[in-house]
This record gives C-alpha cells, structure tokens and sequence, in this order.
C-alpha cells in the first residue's frame, strides 16, 4: 500500500504540475512575433469605433482621402491624429504573451465585456478587428487583445490614451472667429435686456449710458474676446433639432464690421454635462461649448458693464439731497 500510495502521490503532483503549466498567465516573453492583426494595413481602414469602459463611443469615417466624424453630420476630423492611431494599431505585435486563459481577461481589462478600450475596426472588402486596451502593467506595457482569441500580450504601442472617445480630440476646436481690429460694433441679447457697444475712434462705449454712469471697458474686453473666439467641445451636424432650444435662444450676440454682420446664437443646457448648444452664422455646424463660454452671454447683466458708484470714505458725511 505505501508503494501504491507513493505512485497515487506521484501521479496527483504530475497532474498539478500540468495543469499549472496549461492555465497559469504566461509572464512576458520577449523575441519575435508576428502582428497581432497579421491582414490589418493602416491604410485598408474605412471605419473606426471607439469604445470606452463608462459606456461612451466615437465613429471615426473615411470619407474620400478625409475622415469625419459619420455621426456628426461628417463634421471634418484631424487626418492625422487619425493616422496616428492607425499606425499604432498596425506596430502591435505578439512577440510579449502574458497569458492564454479567459479568465484573466476581466482582470486585465479586455473582456468582452470589461474593457479599457475597445476599437471597432472596418476594413476594406468587408473585414474587420476588435481591439482590446486594457490595463496598464508599467511604462510601454498595456494589455490587448485581438477579437475573440484568447490571447493577451504587452505592448508600448498602444495606450487606452490613444483611444480616445471626446469628439475634441479629434477635431480642431476652434468654431468661430470675427476679425477684433475690423469689428466696430457688438450687441448683446438675453434675459437681462439688449446691450448695444460700439467703437469710437479707438475706445469701445455702451450706447444709452445714463447721467453719472461710467462705461467699464475692461469688463467689455472680456467679453469681446471671448465673443471673437469660440472654441466648441463637439459638433452636432448640420440638422437643427427642437432639443437645440435655438427658437428660443438664452443669448444672441451680433457682431459687425464694416461690410459684414456675424451672429451667434445660444440654445438650451445639457443637463448631462451642462454644455450649451450654439449655432454660427459662418457655420452650417450646430455645437456644444462648455458651460463657462456659454455664460459670458447667458447671465451678463448691463450693471457688469458699469463701473461701480464711488464709495463714500468712512467718516466723511453725506452730501445733503437739494
């Protein structure tokens, strides 16, 4: 019985031993390997979905030798930021496993259900990738996965940074601008009332300033600035919908020069982020901006443009009323 006991022994740590050796990550290994999508060519890609871990998504489209943003009315989007990310994908290889068992997806953050990151890749012929970034095991160490293959290897090439599903990081921001030195006059419009500024000469005034007021000019430069240079969060496209609230505008801010008139309109808050709907009259573009843009036009009452009564000196007595 002792020797039967020894080989039952023998046999139990041989099985342990396989099956540590069949499903225990795999550490980094280091030399050759293929790319991890062997058929994949930067230049083959006709469509790019991103995904994040809070639920969000971007579509990213060729259109032509340009890409825009599908979903926003094909709102034009930085072709080489784009083509920067392509390449990336393309330079991931499968020379680093860190393991082959299903189970350690989640961990790793690139299952199917649990991701950093996940790129919905459309290739030219019909075919496509799904790409999982998951977590981070140190500097040029990120985990990925390629669609439904068990295999999760370590790459520098690639980050959930790179991945980015905010519209802003794709585009160039800057919506609007109006020539500051060719502008000679600027109205405001909202629920405080309209606020009329035109340019004297080389100095900016309110119109209709009552006996006693003084204009503050400086309070006005800020808002002229902010007026010739709106930069957007994102683009909404080229359709005006009732949810935009630009039948009713909070703020309306006109612009003129001496041969031409820009107008700028503001819509409704989001309440999910709390960004403003605002429509150009140089854009077909309907965008959001950030909240703080939008209330430089929305809340500014005429008192902001009025330097403030001078104070009376403590102890120095009233002037008595005539």
């Amino acid at each position: 019985m002792s020797k039967f006991n020894q080989i039952l022994a023998i046999t139990l740590v041989a099985q342990v031993a396989l099956a540590a050796f069949l499903f225990w990550p795999r550490p980094a290994a280091s030399g050759g390997g293929g790319f991890l999508l062997p058929d994949y060519k930067a230049a083959d890609v006709t469509r790019l979905t991103i995904s994040d871990s809070e639920g969000k998504t971007l579509a990213l489209a060729k259109n032509g030798e340009n890409w825009v943003l599908p979903e926003a009315g094909d709102f034009p989007a930085d072709s080489t930021k784009v083509t920067s990310l392509l390449d990336k994908i393309e330079k991931v290889r499968t020379n680093r496993l860190v393991t082959q068992t299903e189970g350690s997806h989640a961990r790793l953050k690139v299952a199917a259900d649990d991701f950093n990151s996940l790129l919905d890749i459309s290739l030219k012929e019909g075919a496509g990738h799904k790409l999982y970034i998951g977590s981070s095991a140190g500097a040029s160490a990120t985990h990925v996965r390629a669609d439904d293959r068990p295999e999760v290897y370590l790459t520098g090439d690639l980050t959930s940074f790179d991945a980015n599903t905010r519209a802003s990081a794709w585009i160039d921001t800057l919506y609007f601008t109006a020539p500051q030195t060719a502008t000679i006059g600027l109205t405001l419009e909202n629920a405080n009332g309209t606020f009329e500024f035109v340019k004297e000469g080389e100095k900016w005034t309110l119109k209709g300033l009552k006996a006693g007021e003084v204009f503050d000019e400086n309070n006005f430069t800020s808002l002229f600035s902010q007026a010739s240079g709106i930069n957007m969060t994102e683009p909404l496209g080229q359709t005006e919908e009732p949810a935009y609230g630009l039948d009713k505008p909070l703020a309306t801010v006109t612009l003129k020069t001496a041969d031409k008139t820009y107008t700028l309109t503001i819509g409704a808050k989001s309440d999910e982020d709390n960004s403003y709907v605002i429509k150009s009259s140089e854009s077909p573009y309907y965008v959001r901006v950030a909240e703080f843009t939008a209330q430089t036009f929305t809340e500014k009452k005429r008192d902001d443009f009025l330097q403030p009564p001078p104070t009376a000196e403590p102890g120095a007595e009233a002037t008595p009323a005539p």
